[in-house]
């Protein structure tokens, strides 16, 4: 991988366009794949970014509805609800021996892609960042509006590919992210598991952003942390409820998880690939997470 890589992005949506536009201003070539009538706007007007943390800015990137040439990485940054469906836009023959990059929620994702592609060059990697595409395709500008005051990376993967994954990494932070490379992607994947579900599920059940969730219902939060911990130190991982608890407490106030925006929206919600997940792990392990199972439950996730 050289030291300006080429990147390809399926999805460019809230994470995937405001990497894509952030890699662009820092001189990258970026390809963002995506259905015609967002390619088409994007082709056209570019990425508008509104960010505290970066400041407003545009940034002109290519599109197109597959991959159609080799990239140095792809990173993949749909929701699981639409993944399947998106992964025809990245044809392993193609491909080539890039990195292929899931920013994906949950922890069952790897070993999914490691069928459809070289096991070794899948690196999964962990963010963690409040933005969202306010606008997008279809006629309309692409628009991201970043919320969190912070944009950090977390990249894994196998040791023959860690060379690239360290040039992925620089590139990044070049761009302006706090990017490193941690050599257990087990440990990395359930970290932000640990994080992310108790947040997800909370803010989505009764509808609130982080300060109502974490004052209004704080026994509940209190509850789903430590039964979230609980499975990550049976998979084998070290666990930190109480500094889980203080990152949340520093959370804006007013931070809404992608689940919770899903719901408001009228979208697919990724409750299998978190909740769902998250109490497969607990079964194998014969670990109870009752809170946990009743607000999956309650969000209708009865079957997952």
């Amino acid at each position: 991988m050289t030291s300006r890589p080429t990147v390809a992005i399926l999805g460019p949506g809230g994470i995937g366009g405001l990497l894509a536009a952030l890699l662009s201003r820092s001189g990258h070539r970026v390809i963002c794949l995506a259905r015609e009538g967002t390619a088409e706007v994007l082709r056209r007007d570019g990425i508008q970014v509104r960010s505290g943390q970066f400041g407003d800015f545009h940034a002109g990137v290519e599109a197109d509805t597959e991959l159609r040439e080799p990239v140095d990485a792809c990173l993949i940054t749909v929701k699981h609800t639409t993944l399947d469906a998106a992964l025809t836009r990245v044809p392993p023959a193609v491909l080539g021996d890039a990195l292929v990059v899931p920013l994906l929620n949950g922890v069952e994702h790897p070993a999914s892609l490691r069928t459809r592609y070289a096991p070794e060059l899948v690196a999964p990697v962990t963010i963690r960042v409040e933005s969202t595409r306010v606008q997008g395709g279809d006629g309309e500008g692409v628009v991201i509006e970043h919320g969190s005051p912070f944009t950090e990376i977390d990249l894994a993967g196998a040791a023959t590919v860690r060379p690239r994954l360290d040039a992925l990494a620089s590139a990044l932070t070049g761009a302006g992210v706090t990017a490193r490379v941690v050599d257990d992607e087990t440990a990395a994947l359930w970290a932000k598991m640990a994080f992310l579900a108790p947040f997800a599920l909370l803010t989505t059940r009764y509808g609130v952003p982080i300060g109502e969730a974490r004052t209004r219902y704080r026994a509940e939060l209190e509850a789903l942390v430590a039964e979230t911990a609980a499975v990550a130190r049976a998979c084998g991982v070290p666990a930190d409820p109480a500094g889980a608890l203080a990152r949340y407490d520093l959370f804006p106030a007013a931070a809404k998880s992608s689940m919770q925006r899903d719901a408001e929206a009228g979208r697919a919600l990724e409750l299998d690939a978190i909740g769902g997940a998250l109490l497969r792990a607990a079964e194998r392990h014969g670990v109870a997470v009752p809170v946990t199972a009743r607000l999956v439950r309650e969000l209708g996730g009865a079957g997952v």
